[in-house]
C-alpha cells in the first residue's frame, strides 16, 4: 500500500469512495430523501475537486495496485474554535476506508500520516467529529490519543445527529 497526495484526477474516486464508505457505515440511520440530498452535497466529484484544489487542505490517497482503499482529508484551521485547547488547531475532516478492507491497517497509516502532516504544519491540536454511536471510531481515535471535548451535532438532510468532539493535543 502506498499513500500519496490526491491530484484533480482524483476527485471522482474520491467522491465514489466518500459516498460508498457513508452509506455502508450509516445510511440505514437515515430517510432516503435525507441521505441522498446529503450526498448529493457532501460526497460529489466537483466538491472532492474543489476540497483537492484547496491549499487550505491536505487530502491523502491510500492506494494498492492502483485501487482506493481509503483517504483522510486534513483542513488546515480549527473546526471548533470555541473548543480549541490549542492556538493553531486543525481539523481532521475524514478517515474513511473502503468498508470491504477495513481492519488491514489502512486507518492506522492514514492517521499516521495525519499526525505527522499536523506537527509538519506547526498545529498543536487536531479536532474531528465521531459519531456518537460509533464505539470503533471512537476506540481507534483514542488509540491514539484523541479525547472527547464537546458534544456537538451534525447534519444528515433533517437529521441531527448527535456526535462527539474529539481532539488531541500535539
Amino acid at each position: 500500500m502506498e499513500l500519496r497526495l490526491a491530484n484533480p484526477a482524483d476527485a471522482a474516486d474520491l467522491a465514489r469512495l466518500g459516498a460508498h464508505s457513508f452509506t455502508v457505515k450509516f445510511g440505514h440511520l437515515y430517510r432516503p430523501e435525507d441521505l441522498h440530498g446529503f450526498l448529493a452535497e457532501a460526497h460529489t466529484e466537483a466538491k472532492a475537486a474543489k476540497e483537492i484544489a484547496d491549499p487550505k487542505m491536505r487530502v491523502i490517497l491510500a492506494e494498492q495496485d492502483g485501487r482506493l482503499l481509503g483517504y483522510c482529508k486534513l483542513v488546515m484551521a480549527c473546526g471548533w474554535p470555541e473548543h480549541a485547547r490549542g492556538e493553531r488547531a486543525i481539523e481532521l475532516k475524514q478517515l474513511y476506508t473502503d468498508p470491504e478492507t477495513t481492519g488491514q491497517g489502512i486507518g492506522a497509516r492514514l492517521m499516521d500520516w495525519a499526525l505527522e502532516e499536523a506537527r509538519r504544519f506547526g498545529a498543536d491540536e487536531i479536532q474531528l467529529s465521531v459519531y456518537s454511536d460509533n464505539p470503533g471510531a471512537q476506540k481507534f481515535y483514542r488509540r491514539y490519543g484523541f479525547e472527547k471535548a464537546a458534544d456537538i451535532h451534525f447534519m444528515v438532510g433533517e437529521q441531527r445527529d448527535e456526535e462527539f468532539l474529539f481532539a488531541k493535543v500535539l
